[in-house]
């Protein structure tokens, strides 16, 4: 490793250069499973738009502290402010443009897993380009069992893309966790690293094969694919967040996540 930079004077999210022109991005809150705070949102968008016209980075890892979790979605603690239609349309506004730039940006992206991968950490995810995971690795959503609230459209895009909407219904419908080798069989994982102490190896080993190669070869490529896929604009699906995140329901998800109950649906 040659340096580690700062932002912010913060360390949630942390910010490595190493050697052959790559970046690592750590999600750095393994005591609470590096749930996602507005605030590291921010600054994993800052950083994409930062290297994208950076010629001396290759190639981007992203991963989370520890071996619980790569990323469990976003912190609960940030929804208690919610108590309008726009506090919950801003929000997933402000989360469909972030994972948006993560995903446009012209760097291969490698997301290396460990633990969970959950919520808005799948989502992030789904965005890379590749990802690879150790066996202990675990992706879903499990929105229908916890807050009663809804992915963005465009996680849903991504996530169709992916594996297919049969999958992607019967993800959320059940609300599993998903281990490492079916994500594999289904395509959410191109890898399964068998010990997770190997993951940052070779995710870094991967990073440097793909720095190694032509980065306007696969910067067209990556932009190639992503104008494949239809576009969805910010208007759609409104109605459908307005639902679940202005519901009783969702007040109820709250509170019993942070009471450590099981939540009582009347789906109202």
């Amino acid at each position: 490793m040659e340096g580690e930079d700062a932002m912010d004077g913060q360390d949630d999210i942390l910010f490595e250069t190493l050697e052959g022109g790559i970046r690592r991005v750590t999600f750095n809150r393994p005591q609470a499973r590096n749930a996602f705070t507005f605030s590291m949102y921010e600054r994993l968008a800052a950083f994409c738009n930062e290297v994208a016209e950076d010629k001396s980075v290759r190639a981007i890892i992203l991963t989370g502290a520890g071996d619980k979790a790569f990323a469990s979605g976003t912190d609960i603690n940030q929804f208690r402010a919610f108590k309008t239609p726009e506090d919950a349309i801003q929000y997933e506004e402000r989360i469909g443009r972030i994972v948006a730039t993560l995903e446009s940006c012209p760097k291969p992206i490698i997301a290396a897993i460990a633990g969970a991968c959950t919520g808005g950490g799948g989502a992030i995810a789904a965005s890379c380009d590749i990802r690879i995971g150790a066996s202990n690795a675990k992706f879903g959503f499990p929105i229908a069992r916890t807050l009663g609230n809804i992915l963005s459209m465009g996680a849903f895009s991504r996530l169709v893309a992916l594996v297919g909407p049969s999958r992607v219904k019967e993800m959320i419908f059940t609300a599993r966790l998903i281990e490492a080798e079916e994500a594999k069989q289904m395509g959410l994982l191109h890898e399964v690293v068998p010990d997770v102490a190997d993951l940052p190896a070779r995710a870094e080993a991967l990073a440097r094969t793909i720095a190694a190669n032509a980065p306007l070869t696969l910067r067209a490529t990556k932009e190639a694919i992503a104008r494949l896929r239809p576009q969805i604009s910010s208007e759609e699906g409104r109605d459908l967040v307005l639902m679940c995140y202005m519901s009783q329901d969702f007040r109820e998800g709250m509170d019993a996540f942070l009471n450590k109950r099981k939540p009582e649906w009347k789906g109202e």
